[in-house]
């Protein structure tokens, strides 16, 4: 299960990358938004919560304590 978890964040990493390299309308992009999305889609099928793949931060700025 923790495969799972691992390959959304991977996926999710990697497109954010893609996007700021390349920008919203690339195609390498839209095919990594589109992994990113079904591996988040299979961690939450297989019962993982949202904050599983999105864990809180650790510290927060002043303003937001």
């Amino acid at each position: 299960m923790a495969a799972l978890i691992r390959a959304a964040r991977t996926a999710q990493h990697l497109a954010v990358r893609a996007l700021a390299a390349h920008g919203l309308a690339h195609p390498l992009t839209l095919a990594l938004l589109a992994a990113a999305s079904t591996a988040a889609a299979r961690a939450w099928e297989a019962g993982h919560q949202v904050t599983d793949i999105h864990p809180s931060r650790l510290w927060a700025p002043p303003d937001e304590r």
